[in-house]
């Protein structure tokens, strides 16, 4: 799959790019209305990861968080979503679970997906209908049963009393992993049993860690159990849930939403 092959070279060079500021001085500034810091790093990665995917199929749309939104994508069959440096906090911090996230999606489903993590040398792809693989080498989700002793991706306020049936938290897991696209991985590949992200999702954070969790035989929602149609008007999603297709269900029945 071409669009595939043009994501994988493109994430590759990212993270040439990339480790060429890791752990060296740049410039980093905070964005507007509290949205996080970015660093040279990140837009020179994008400025690369837009020309040379647009030049590749500029019939494309484009959807970036380092660039300025708009409403052409909207127009188009097909779009890029990518997020340059999903984690910057991490990459600023000198830690290496900072990923490269990109996706081609086709009215609105995702068609392919790359995550990389280039300090540890992590490459998960996946096309639709072809499976999900890291380094080449096929994924798969767990094939843990039981919400009680599964192991789950989220932050602590998971566990506060509104948020579940009753008030009743069930028992399981609690882990945590700053990359959002990380944490989808590893979801794909089996470590963890499922994630879960209730607040507002951004679509480049998300889009390509959706197509590896159900390429690699997940299921994926957003927090109140509805499909996930991205590049959308907001270019977000209300949380997500993905795991393996037992754990993800056992989540979603108990959740207040």
């Amino acid at each position: 799959m071409q669009d595939l092959e043009n994501l994988k070279t493109a994430a590759l060079q990212a993270g040439k790019i990339a480790l060429g500021y890791f752990n060296k001085n740049y410039k980093i500034w905070d964005k507007e209305a509290g949205a996080g810091p970015v660093t040279e790093a990140d837009l020179e990665i994008d400025d690369f990861l837009k020309t040379f995917l647009l030049n590749c199929s500029p019939q494309y749309g484009w959807l970036s968080e380092e660039t300025e939104d708009g409403s052409s994508r909207l127009t188009k069959t097909k779009v890029f979503i990518v997020d340059p440096i999903d984690g910057t906090r991490s990459f600023i911090a000198g830690d290496e679970t900072w990923a490269h996230s990109l996706a081609v999606v086709e009215n609105g489903i995702p068609l392919a997906a790359v995550i990389y993590l280039p300090k540890m040398d992590l490459l998960y792809t996946a096309a639709v209908g072809q499976g999900a693989f890291l380094n080449g080498d096929k994924i798969a989700v767990s094939q843990n049963r039981e919400l009680k002793s599964a192991e789950i991706l989220t932050k602590k306020s998971i566990f506060e009393e509104n948020i579940w049936k009753n008030g009743n938290s069930p028992l399981f897991k609690q882990r945590y992993c700053p990359s959002l696209a990380y944490r989808l991985a590893l979801v794909a590949e089996g470590t963890f049993d499922a994630m879960i992200t209730l607040g507002r999702s951004w679509e480049w954070d998300i889009c390509a860690g959706h197509l590896l969790v159900s390429e690699a035989g997940g299921s994926v929602t957003n927090s109140v159990g509805n499909e996930i149609v991205y590049n959308s008007n907001a270019g977000s999603s209300k949380g997500i849930i993905a795991g393996n297709p037992v754990i993800h269900k056992s989540v979603t029945k108990e959740l207040n939403f």
